[in-house]
């Protein structure tokens, strides 16, 4: 029974009324769903005992959520985001005698929040905070993994195929969360130590999900190859036979690297990151599927159009570099109360250059992005 804690869906507790969840301890069941938590010294004397919630009652809220229209459920969308984040560290980081539950449970509700908004899904990998924020070691998995589910699906891939592509790179780095962490911040050259450990990591990643009882067969052998390149060239064993999930796992762990910023280089922007994948290995059908899942300016993207109005990316369009724009200034970049939608295919409306949020002359908050990709 996959299960979460009461304080990671504390947002969706309203005082007074009935909640939509039942509330249990790990021996028995303290209040079933449609009872009320009547104020906030029972709320946190239960936060205090450590309740939990049914990862299964959870989802069906979430799933009530795809038949609202879309005004509606996708604000709510981004805390939905950063509450499973919460419980994707405690899967990764917790007790490993409770991993395959909670890896079980971060997948189910992380492939909820991508299937009742994939735009927003993408926006999350692309629009990563300039100064750090959360573990990046978790953020990497999160963001790599929602990369491998979009190539996949752009490949055709079965949906069990997905969710194994999902889970495989969610997990691809556990042997190296903390140092990955480490490293955002240091400006110094890898430490013998460090670079051991990196040399390390797919195996030692494999052998430690192995050993919690993971027993995929082909979810272990891509963690355990997923940095070995068909030339010979990779590690940590120079293996020139890999699987096709292995390849994919390390095509998404580079390219979302790259749009992190590091202490010793900035982020790189999509265009760019798709460009140095794509000089990586241009024939593979696995490097086409990623790039054309997010588009050369993905959902999040900060842009210029040829009218002057500056806007941002909702959704991709028919052709890579023609996406659809919701604008957030007119033609002389001032900040407009309402956004017009542009079709960039249309060579009035074309992207003529990509921004930093730092360029933009307004601010725009995850929940407004979120309205905006609903609004579509």
């Amino acid at each position: 029974m996959p299960v979460c804690s009461l304080a990671s869906v504390q947002n969706q507790i309203t005082l007074g009324e009935p909640l939509p969840f039942s509330v249990r301890d790990a021996q028995r069941l303290l209040l079933t769903r449609g009872e009320v938590i009547a104020n906030e010294a029972q709320l946190q004397a239960l936060l205090q005992l450590g309740a939990m919630v049914e990862f299964d009652e959870v989802a069906d809220t979430l799933q009530l959520a795809q038949r609202e229209s879309p005004a509606l459920r996708l604000p709510r969308l981004p805390a939905e985001w950063s509450r499973v984040t919460g419980e994707v560290k405690q899967a990764l980081c917790g007790p490993p005698s409770q991993m395959v539950g909670a890896l079980a449970s971060v997948t189910d509700q992380l492939l909820v929040l991508i299937d009742l908004s994939p735009e927003l899904a993408l926006s999350q990998v692309v629009r990563q905070p300039v100064t750090g924020s959360g573990h990046y070691g978790v953020n990497h998995s999160i963001h790599a993994a929602t990369a491998c589910h979009a190539a996949a699906r752009q490949l055709g891939w079965q949906p069990h195929e997905q969710r194994q592509a999902f889970q495989a790179a969610l997990t691809m780095n556990l042997a190296i969360l903390d140092l990955q962490a480490r490293l955002s911040d240091q400006v110094s050259p890898l430490t013998a130590k460090q670079r051991e450990v990196i040399h390390a990591h797919p195996i030692r990643g494999a052998e430690m999900l192995s050993a919690v009882g993971i027993a995929d067969m082909a979810w272990l052998e891509a963690v355990r190859t997923h940095h070995e390149v068909p030339d010979g060239s990779g590690y940590p064993c120079r293996m020139t036979d890999v699987g096709e999930l292995a390849e994919l796992l390390r095509f998404a762990d580079v390219y979302t690297a790259q749009l992190s910023r590091r202490a010793n280089r900035p982020a790189m922007s999509p265009h760019q990151a798709g460009r140095r994948l794509h000089q990586m290995s241009a024939s593979s059908p696995l490097t086409l599927a990623l790039i054309k899942a997010f588009g050369v300016y993905p959902p999040g993207s900060m842009v210029r159009l040829a009218s002057g109005e500056l806007g941002v990316v909702v959704r991709n369009g028919e052709k890579a570099h023609r996406p659809l724009v919701a604008t957030l200034t007119n033609a002389a970049s001032e900040p407009t109360p309402t956004s017009v939608l542009r079709d960039s295919a249309r060579d009035d409306h074309a992207v003529v250059a990509l921004l930093s949020p730092q360029a933009m002359p307004v601010w725009i908050s995850d929940e407004r992005l979120a309205e905006l990709i609903g609004s579509v």
